[in-house]
């Protein structure tokens, strides 16, 4: 017998061991103790075996490898880290502590002090038993759920479901879990009697939920355990560094080029179909039109002449796997077309596989006009939703190829041809990118210097750190007019870089929410090179954070971020969100200051269009109704259980619609518009997007105060 014979013999084994040291399985109504019959025993195995493979072993072995080198803390792989790492394993299989016993717990302690030898040299067996402990509660969870819903739910109980059970213990017995369980049932199903669902409808609509919440668990294979695993012990190490499988890496390519070949459709999971959710525009089956959205795909074959492989119930990720491929080759669809009843005729769909462009992740932009002193003033805006490049391309010669830094100097140009008065830099919800990118974008905007301090984990003892300049001095700054960065909680790492340079330099003011405080380096290493082996499967990627970087100014954002310097209000929890809610992120920290030059500090501006931005919000109905929705939010998110009482849950919905409705009217009212009578008159293009439309109202501030500044003294002299 092989190795990886006897590996599949021993994975066997950990399933039985999962199952029988689990205690008794709960009977069909749930109230009484005893043990689960044959046939229950056997809908919680799994159908596919889940073991680990011989490559599983040699990534492991790496990074530690890695981990203990490299990182930039050059962290030791030992007991103490393996402590940390069962409690993030732990956390990632059931946060909400809503599967796992008590006992369960208890027994993966034997593991505290060993997943770093482990990793390091042993077999992985622990940690395929741990996730088979998991899938067994998961099922045996589901099917109480299942068995729950053959009687309707009872909707005028007192009792309450507490939706949030994070710090909660871990349930003590079966029983325990059979009371949460027996509430998010009933928590579950009143949410679609709100919508006054009939018994038989909600019956449907949870059945196919926990069903096919049974299905995914069955479709989990060994990459997909050994991925979570590795990525909770990257984890462990800070919140940056993780591991991809092949597949994952594969599309974190595809998230950075922006590009990638295929069929350029959008595709879920619904029941056992994939549906398409939407027709990526440019890409071949916009061009060829026949594909429509909502449409279900049951087979795809290769080629003109291709046998059809029958897709249904499959895994997403196999579905896609299957129609991309090479550019210029065909690939056939057999669907069922969108709203078509039941047996129909199924189509035959041929497409030529291309370039698919994601535009809607690229950066685009728009125009504001802003009123004021008797004219209309234009202000441009740059969505900014990542910093991306496409490194193959680039690699391969091609001129053309995808940057977040040429996009948004093409843009610019297309602004300023249209006469705009100033500028904002979107960057909410940007979470960064190629750090290239960051200093290439900074430079569109800073004549020439340093725009970041890199110390990575081989100088950390060393001073002063790598000086990162603008990668293209000699270029001239692509845009010299009034400047706002809009940033909020979202807004990381290389959002992090730009936003910092701009402030350092007074460039222009960064207005919005204190950002994230992401102010660590990773490095990308591509697994398969430090193979030599003909594993068709690959063997991933390893994100590790190598260094740390720090403004020109010599301050870290780590933990602190960038704080704006005028705030604008946000509904996003600094408590919660950022770098300092995560309990193992890297400390927060300074170096030298480097040299550069700052343009003229901008102190007394920021003053001036600080009183202007608060005097003005004080008059802005759509302020006001941005102020009022984060204070309604802030009660909400405050809660951590719900009535399971129909009455007592409509009156409390019915009061939160009925303020909100009021404050819709307050704005719409104050601002001469109609009011309406129910929120769902209101389209999405109704709702006002204040934090812009500040910002935009700040840029033409700055545009006035300069325009006055370039005045002759005499006209300057009365404008003040």
């Amino acid at each position: 017998m092989t190795n990886f014979e006897q590996r599949r013999t021993r994975g066997l084994a950990i399933t039985l061991l999962a199952l029988l040291s689990l205690p008794a399985l709960s009977n069909n109504d749930g109230n009484n103790d005893g043990a689960a019959t044959a046939t229950e025993d056997q809908q919680f195995l799994s159908s596919e075996l889940l073991y680990p493979e011989p490559r599983h072993e040699k990534i492991g072995e790496l990074v530690a490898q890695f981990i203990q080198k490299s990182h930039y803390n050059q962290v030791a792989v030992d007991d103490e880290l393996s402590s940390e790492v069962l409690d993030f394993y732990v956390e990632n299989l059931d946060r909400n502590r809503m599967y796992l016993l008590a006992s369960d717990i208890e027994y993966f302690e034997r593991y505290r002090y060993q997943l770093d030898d482990i990793v390091k040299s042993k077999p992985l067996d622990p940690v395929y038993e741990m996730f088979e402990v998991y899938q067994t509660r998961v099922r045996e969870r589901l099917n109480f759920a299942l068995r729950q819903l053959e009687n309707p739910a009872d909707f005028t109980t007192d009792l309450d479901y507490q939706f949030d059970r994070t710090d909660e213990p871990w349930a003590a017995d079966s029983k325990v879990l059979d009371d949460i369980w027996r509430r998010r049932i009933v928590n579950d199903a009143l949410s679609l009697a709100l919508e006054d669902e009939p018994w038989e409808k909600i019956q449907e609509v949870l059945t196919k939920r926990y069903s096919g919440f049974i299905r995914r668990m069955d479709q989990v294979n060994s990459d997909d355990v050994f991925e979570r695993f590795m990525n909770m012990f990257a984890h462990a190490v800070d919140p940056h560094s993780s591991y991809l499988s092949p597949r994952n890496a594969d599309e974190y390519r595809i998230a950075m080029s922006l590009s990638y070949v295929g069929i350029g459709a959008t595709l879920q999971t619904e029941d056992d179909f994939v549906r398409i959710v939407n027709i990526i525009r440019g890409g071949p089956a916009d061009f060829d039109g026949t594909l429509k959205r909502d449409d279900r795909i049951t087979a795809v074959a290769q080629g003109p002449e291709g046998d059809f492989v029958d897709v249904i119930g499959w895994r997403l990720d196999d579905v896609v796997d299957l129609i991309r491929g090479p550019k210029q080759s065909v690939v056939r669809l057999q669907i069922i077309p969108a709203n078509s009843i039941p047996g129909s005729p199924k189509n035959i769909i041929e497409l030529t596989r291309g370039a698919v462009k994601l535009e809607e992740q690229a950066a685009k932009s728009e125009t504001i006009t802003v009123p004021r002193e008797g004219r209309e003033w234009t202000i441009g805006v740059i969505e900014v939703p990542g910093f991306y490049r496409d490194y193959r391309a680039l690699t391969n010669g091609d001129a053309d190829y995808t940057s977040v830094t040429k996009d948004v100097k093409r843009l610019i140009g297309e602004l300023e041809r249209k006469g705009i008065d100033g500028l904002v830099i979107d960057m909410r919800g940007n979470g960064g990118g190629h750090l290239i990118e960051a200093t290439a974008l900074s430079g569109l905007f800073i004549d020439n210097g340093p725009i970041v301090q890199l110390r990575n984990s081989v100088d950390v003892h060393r001073s002063p750190p790598q000086r990162l300049d603008d990668p293209d001095p000699v270029a001239r700054v692509a845009y010299n007019g009034p400047l706002a960065v809009l940033v909020d909680r979202f807004s990381a790492s290389a959002s992090e870089i730009f936003a910092g340079a701009i402030q350092d330099y007074a460039r222009g003011v960064i207005v919005g929410q204190q950002t994230f405080g992401k102010g660590t380096v990773q490095n990308l290493y591509t697994l398969d090179q430090y193979f030599r082996s003909e594993d068709e499967k690959g063997f991933g990627q390893l994100t590790l954070t190598i260094g740390k970087y720090y403004r020109v100014t010599g301050e870290s954002t780590q933990h602190r971020g960038v704080h704006p310097d005028i705030e604008l209000p946000s509904n996003i929890d600094t408590e919660i969100v950022g770098e300092s809610a995560r309990e193992n992120a890297l400390a927060w920290d300074t170096v030298n200051t480097t040299r550069f030059h700052a343009g003229k500090p901008l102190d007394h501006t920021i003053n001036s269009l600080t009183a202007n931005h608060v005097a003005r919000s004080r008059e802005d109905p759509n302020f006001q109704y941005q102020m009022e929705r984060i204070q309604a939010g802030n009660r909400i998110r405050d809660q951590k259980a719900l009535s399971l009482n129909i009455d007592t849950r409509r009156t409390t919905r019915e009061h939160e619609l009925a303020d909100a409705l009021k404050r819709e009217n307050d704005r719409r009212v104050a601002l001469r518009l109609d009011p309406i009578e129910s929120l769902d008159d209101l389209d999405d293009e109704d709702a006002p997007d204040v934090q812009l439309d500040q910002a935009a109202k700040i840029v033409t501030d700055m545009a006035i105060m300069r325009q006055v500044d370039a005045a002759p003294a005499q006209t300057a002299q009365v404008r003040q």
